[in-house]
Parts: C-alpha cells; sequence; structure tokens
C-alpha cells in the first residue's frame, strides 16, 4: 500500500497548445471524490475509460470525454491518481483545471507527481531522472537509453553493486569482533581482496557506460573559431544542414556568437559559431572578438578553422591569436581542446596528401582537412570529434548525468581506499567504513541516501504535469 495519501494536486498534464487531447492529471486523498463530482458518477471502476460530461458547479458542461480512475496503490503515484481527459484546448483544459481546484485540488508544483512516486517507492531517483530525460530527449538514442534507465535497468546495476558492497561490509564487521589471531587470518587469507577487487572492476564497468551516457544526454561544447573568411560559419551552415549563419565574402560578418544545437552521428553538438579573430578598432567587433575568446574557455573542444590554400603554420597561428586564453588555460589544456580544421581543401592540388607542406609545422593536436564547399572530409571530421571526447556508446547505453558520475567515482575511491586498507595496514576497521561510504555514495543515485535540498533541485527541473 502506499505510505501516505496527500492532498490532492491537478495539473495540465498535456502539451501546452491547441491538441486532439488534453489531460487534467489528479492524484491524492480526495482525486476520486473530485472526479465523481465533475462527471456526475456515482462510481468509477479503477482502469477503466468512462465516458463522462465535465460540468461546473452549476451543472453546465464544461466539456465531454473520458475519465480514468488508479486506486492506490496502482498508479504511477502510489496514491488514487484521476486522469480527465478532453479536447485539447487551451481554455477548456483551464476550464476543466479551475473547477478542480474549486472542489479542493492544488495546482500540483514542477515535478510534484514523480516526487510522490518516489515518496511511495513506485519509482526511485534513477528512473524518476529518466522520466525527464526522456521527455526533453533530442536523439533516438538519448530517448532509447532513457527508457531503459527508466524501465530500472541504470538502477539494477547500482542495486546489484550496492547489495555485493553491503555483504561483504557485514562480512568484515562481523569478523571484526573475532580474536585478533582469528581476524588476521581473515584479513589475509585473500577472500576479502578478491571481492574488492570484483567490486572495483564492477564499479569501472558501469562508470565507462555512465559516461558514454553523460555524453548521450548532455553532449559537448563546440566552438567554431579562426581568422574572418576562414569559413566557420560555412562549416556550422554545412554541419547544421541548413543556412543557419549569414556567409559574405566580406571580412567580420560574423559579429557576435551564434549557437546551434545539432546531432551528429548520434552525438549531441551544441555548436557556436564565433565573429573572426583580428586586430580591429570596430568597438561592435572587439566585444564579438572577446564573446569568442570566453565561448573557447568555456567549449569542450575548439574547431579551429583556417583556409589552407593561404595559411602554411596554422598551430602557430592559433597559438598567436588565442595567446590569452593559453595564459590562462594553459598549453596542455588548450591543446586538449583544439582541433585543427583545414576548409578550403578543394582548392590544393591533392587534398588527399595528408602531410601536406600546410600540414608540416608539428602540429600535436588533431587536423581534419574539410571541403565546406563540396563536403568533403565532414563526416571525418565528425568522427575525429567523437574521437575527441571519447563518445562511442553501446547498444545499451544508459542515460546517467554529472551527479551520477559524481557518485560513481566516489564510490569507486572508496573501494580503493578499503582495498588499500585492507592489503597494506589490514586495517579491519578501516575497510569497513570506507565499504559504508562506497554504498553511501551509490544509495545517492538512486535515492536511498538523498538530502531533501537535492531532491527538490532534481523534482524541480521537471514539467508541471510530471
Amino acid at each position: 500500500m502506499s505510505k501516505y495519501q496527500q492532498p490532492t494536486i491537478a495539473a495540465i498534464a498535456s502539451p501546452i497548445g491547441q491538441g486532439g487531447v488534453g489531460i487534467i492529471r489528479l492524484s491524492g486523498r480526495t482525486a476520486y471524490q473530485i472526479g465523481c463530482a465533475i462527471t456526475g458518477k456515482s462510481k468509477l471502476i479503477p482502469r477503466h475509460a468512462h465516458f463522462a460530461t465535465f460540468k461546473d458547479d452549476k451543472e453546465t458542461v464544461i466539456d465531454e470525454g473520458v475519465v480514468i480512475y488508479f486506486n492506490a496503490p496502482h498508479s504511477f503515484t502510489g496514491e488514487d491518481v484521476v486522469e480527465l481527459q478532453g479536447h485539447g484546448g487551451m481554455v477548456l483544459q483551464n476550464m476543466l483545471l479551475a473547477r478542480c481546484f474549486e472542489l479542493g485540488a492544488r495546482q500540483a508544483t514542477a515535478g510534484e507527481f514523480s516526487m510522490r512516486a518516489f515518496e511511495n517507492d513506485k519509482i526511485d531517483l534513477l528512473q524518476a531522472e529518466a522520466i525527464a530525460d526522456a521527455i526533453s530527449a533530442t536523439s533516438m538514442a538519448q530517448a532509447r537509453g532513457a527508457i531503459r534507465s527508466l524501465s530500472g535497468e541504470f538502477s539494477n546495476k547500482i542495486n546489484d553493486l550496492n547489495e555485493k558492497i553491503i555483504n561483504l561490509r557485514l562480512y568484515v564487521e562481523a569478523s571484526i569482533d573475532f580474536s585478533d589471531e582469528e581476524d588476521v587470518e581473515f584479513l589475509s587469507d585473500g577472500v576479502i581482496e578478491q571481492k574488492i577487487s570484483s567490486i572495483l572492476q564492477q564499479i569501472d564497468g558501469i562508470l565507462n557506460n555512465a559516461k558514454q551516457g553523460q555524453l548521450l544526454r548532455d553532449g559537448v561544447q563546440v566552438v567554431l573559431a579562426g581568422k574572418p573568411n576562414a569559413g566557420k560559419s560555412s562549416l556550422l551552415n554545412r554541419l547544421a544542414g541548413v543556412e543557419r549563419a549569414i556567409v559574405t565574402d566580406v571580412a567580420g560578418t560574423t559579429r557576435d556568437t551564434l549557437s546551434e544545437m545539432l546531432v551528429l552521428d548520434g552525438l549531441t553538438v551544441h555548436l557556436t559559431d564565433t565573429a573572426g579573430l583580428r586586430d580591429t578598432h570596430d568597438k561592435v567587433e572587439k566585444i564579438g572578438i572577446d564573446r569568442a575568446k570566453m565561448a573557447v574557455r568555456q567549449a569542450d573542444v575548439l574547431l579551429f578553422v583556417y583556409d589552407v590554400s593561404k595559411e602554411n603554420a596554422p598551430f602557430e597561428l592559433a597559438k598567436a591569436l588565442f595567446f590569452d586564453v593559453i595564459a590562462e588555460l594553459g598549453q596542455e589544456s588548450f591543446e586538449q581542446k583544439l582541433v585543427m580544421v583545414a576548409n578550403k581543401s578543394d582548392l590544393l592540388p591533392d587534398v588527399s596528401h595528408e602531410t601536406s607542406a600546410h600540414l608540416m609545422d608539428n602540429v600535436p593536436s588533431a587536423h581534419v582537412n574539410v571541403s565546406c564547399q563540396t563536403g568533403q572530409g565532414i563526416d571525418k571530421l565528425v568522427a575525429v570529434l567523437k574521437n575527441k571526447v571519447g563518445f562511442h556508446p553501446p547498444e545499451n547505453s544508459l542515460i546517467a548525468r554529472t551527479r551520477h558520475l559524481d557518485a560513481l567515482k566516489r564510490a569507486k575511491s572508496h573501494a580503493h581506499d578499503a582495498y588499500i586498507q585492507l592489503t597494506v595496514y589490514q586495517a579491519g576497521e578501516l575497510v569497513a567504513e570506507s565499504l559504508r561510504l562506497s554504498q553511501q555514495a551509490l544509495g545517492e543515485m538512486t535515492g536511498q541516501m538523498s538530502s531533501d535540498e537535492l531532491l527538490g533541485r532534481i523534482f524541480s527541473s521537471f514539467c508541471i504535469g510530471k
């Protein structure tokens, strides 16, 4: 049964705007009574669709449609839930919602339905987050990964791992009560060491999958930069498949940053075009150049675009144009995010020759020949970009978030501490404590050990009807 039924909440659960069907969802202790009052029915059979007219307090018909009652605990929230499915006009939906409020319901806050499902143990925190991820998915891979997480696949992996840590922790703590001689033998017999090693390997496997899942969900921030007329805007248009940016022969056409979200071979890319970098007295263009450098500082990947028919030392050019950025980030950090893009390669006599004179300046970063005019090399650029960020998701990828990666890394660190305490110091109490901290980190992922502040932040990002 449900842990409890709270005061009834109501919200429009269908998208804003006109549509064939508009849904009002209610959940709580008086949801059933409100459903009966609006429809004039004396009884609603659970999980049956009843045709009904929806009326106001003067028996005037507001709308007509279908009412469905889900009795607790056999509902999404674990409470009594009623759905009023009428026509999709916003006026009609708001009139019906207002009637629900008159009968005692209150407006649901963002994510409150999912919060109640979590509180009533219908879903865990990973599944709750997967609901929002499924709704906001921008690619088939994202949607499939979110649905796998929603179905409990990610949770099962974490719960299985946590169960092994708990069992091992209990074993260690129980054995600490033995005599000193037996305790030492127990710690050095190799069984615990093997089990911790197995746990570390399992964490690594989940962590690798989660890293791919985070890239799948969040994508990467990619910035196009270079001198004026190098072809940055043309490259954005080529990758986007539409004329998104204005392209002219006039240097300095792009004055401000221009962002576009793309999905390139499954990888979500937040692509930003920037103003051409050069010395200028134009105040507006100077502002654009400052914004370009700020975008580069914040980027995961910098695509430095240059005209391969004119530049013989492109890497030195990049260092000169971004000397202040390099001074701030450091040479190594700058090079880690850098990809050299040799544009206009169709103008070269032999574009297939990767070590042409234009590419012989000891460039330490990835280097790709492309032609925005013909499309040559674009597929290779996408492949280089995926390699740069390590995006190679398996078919069974699971959507993950930054907090999941953080929790897994902490769980791994604590498990590794347990291994050191065991193999180096044979300190049973410290082994048990490290395992407890590892268990706690994993518990944060599913919501077994989450603060109210964390829960509030997660569920407040949901849409109102969820």
